[in-house]
């Protein structure tokens, strides 16, 4: 670690912060309030609120966003002219999947071999302590040369876009020079890392029909059309022979020009099992990067246990697709749902719901901004030079933030490295890339403000 004086106060509220992250944690507030009670993010928004609050934030508020979540919204006051900085990170989480599954209890962070364990600790809880700890630390040396604006969503991981319809009806409360978007991550452990490019995402759920009820396998079974079949058709349909992701009309033979990640380096960190071919074609940063990828999230259908001898009347999915940048998502969309309906076999019906979309994202990596970030990584990761990375998800606020601030200059860094394990169960964060990424962006604050000035 850097012998610069704010690294040394960053490592010093180091013990703070675990206890502030384990306190965030502990909050099951996973934004689906039909599985997870409505309360538990609410109580995760305050406890951000009153952290803001006891930072000297001014004009604190719990934003009531239109998709039924809360947003959290400080504002930071900084020396007169200096320039505006927007902080953002969100505290809602994935559901912990199956918490049989996790060695620690997913809501009670855990240290275990040099790591925090628990739900949501990089991604992306630990972002939120990120930014405190970073503002605390300038606070100690001199104090913070910018005006900050920090925003705390609830509801990322749903897709359901409130923030991004809350920031369109208040053009002006997310104005900024820069946007540090917390929601990252390096591309190593110890590898200081920006990304420069997300994918877009739309997500579809698709029913197919083909009985007014269930009927005996044995009876009715090769001539009624069963709509779990139909599904399978459909969904085997969206791949080809390689696994390569096949929507009509979607191109997939886009290259990535960057950073390129070892094959094998790509089956260990995905921990994919011995004799068990990679999908696709291209390099791995092609296909996780640069190019379009379906995912079948969830199939609504018979469990084996309990499954009787029937013809399926009914059946459903729900389907995510990754648009990589250049491809308008709306645009993918439409052809997702026409590819949908013509590989519809049989004549079944079929009906498709859109639930949720992003557009993909492209920053500009020659702005001021992403010099002082550069700086700034260089002395939090001594002997290191910041590398540019795509990111295979999706982080929708950042196109609406792009076209509402064109002059914005929009980073993306954070906790979410290979290691983590974000989404999947065993989620944990490196202090050390906590701490680290905690100096960086306190000196990169510093940076912007001077070289900005």
């Amino acid at each position: 670690m850097s012998s610069h004086p704010v690294a040394a106060t960053v490592a010093s509220l180091m013990p703070r912060a675990k206890e502030e992250l384990a306190e965030l944690v502990a909050f099951r507030s996973v934004a689906d309030f039909d599985q997870f009670p409505r309360s538990e993010s609410e109580g995760a928004a305050r406890w951000i609120a009153d952290a803001l609050t006891a930072e000297g934030f001014q004009d604190v508020a719990l934003l009531d966003t239109p998709d039924g979540t809360q947003s959290v919204y400080g504002h930071l006051p900084g020396p007169e002219g200096a320039k505006t900085v927007l902080l953002y990170a969100h505290y809602d989480v994935q559901p912990p999947l199956d918490e049989a599954g996790w060695t620690t209890p997913p809501f009670e962070l855990t240290e275990r071999d040099g790591r925090w364990y628990g739900r949501g600790a990089a991604d992306c809880k630990g972002g939120v302590i990120m930014h405190l700890l970073a503002l605390r630390a300038l606070k100690a040396d001199g104090g913070v040369p910018v005006h900050v604006k920090v925003i705390v969503e609830g509801s990322e991981e749903q897709g359901t876009g409130g923030l991004e319809r809350y920031a369109e009806e208040h053009p002006e409360l997310l104005e900024a020079d820069a946007v540090v978007i917390g929601d990252a991550g390096n591309f190593r452990a110890g590898l200081p890392t920006v990304t420069s490019t997300l994918r877009g995402m739309t997500l579809v759920r698709v029913r197919i029909d083909t009985l007014e009820g269930n009927l005996h396998s044995g009876q009715f079974g090769g001539a009624a059309p069963d709509a779990l079949a139909a599904l399978v058709r459909v969904l085997d349909s969206l791949r080809a022979e390689d696994g390569s992701t096949t929507v009509d009309g979607l191109a997939d033979d886009t290259a990535w020009g960057g950073l390129q990640y070892d094959e094998e380096q790509f089956r260990k960190d995905a921990k994919v099992l011995d004799g068990v071919r990679l999908i696709g074609s291209g390099t791995v940063a092609d296909r996780i990067w640069a190019r379009p990828a379906v995912t079948v999230l969830g199939i609504d259908c018979p469990p084996v246990v309990g499954a009787t001898p029937s013809v399926q009347a009914s059946a459903r999915a729900l389907i995510s697709l990754r648009v990589p940048p250049g491809v308008d998502a709306a645009g993918a969309t439409k052809l997702l749902q026409a590819h949908l309906e013509a590989h519809t076999p049989w004549g079944a019906r079929v009906s498709i719901e859109q639930i949720g979309q992003g557009q993909a994202f492209r920053a500009d990596t020659t702005s001021p901004a992403y010099r002082a970030m550069a700086d700034a990584m260089a002395v939090a990761y001594p002997g290191q030079e910041m590398q540019y990375a795509g990111q295979g998800g999706s982080i929708p606020l950042c196109n609406t933030l792009a076209t509402l601030y064109p002059q914005a200059e929009i980073l993306l860094i954070g906790l979410s490295e290979p290691e983590a394990q974000i989404h999947a169960v065993n989620e944990s964060v490196s202090p050390d890339e906590l701490e680290r990424l905690s100096v960086a962006e306190a000196l990169f604050l510093r940076a912007y403000a001077s070289g900005a000035s």
